[in-house]
């Protein structure tokens, strides 16, 4: 998995890239979590993300909850139709703000 980092509007844009496995989680989380004390706002584009394991859903629902705490928003966007499949079945969908 590799990780872009850019700022646009104030804003932090993580590109993902790959498979956010069980192994590749670690370093979604490193990346995602200080991400919120550089911006108030996180986008993470998920255009080229493949697959998301519950690994990688745990990191998401910490983001959340670290947005959600610093009064910040997190916003995927980009999601294919596999991985949004994955997120309307765990419920996801249901506090993810996705464009």
């Amino acid at each position: 998995m590799n990780i872009g980092k850019t700022q646009e509007n104030g804003r932090i844009i993580l590109a993902i890239e790959g498979k956010i496995s069980t192994t590749t989680s670690q370093q979604f989380q490193e990346t995602l979590i200080p991400a919120f004390d550089e911006a108030q706002d996180v986008v993470l584009d998920f255009a080229k993300v493949a697959y998301i394991a519950s690994a990688g859903l745990r990191v998401l629902f910490t983001g959340y909850e670290t947005a959600n705490a610093k009064g910040s928003k997190m916003i995927l966007r980009g999601v294919s139709e596999d991985v949004m499949e994955v997120f309307e079945m765990t419920g996801f969908v249901e506090f993810l703000d996705i464009e």
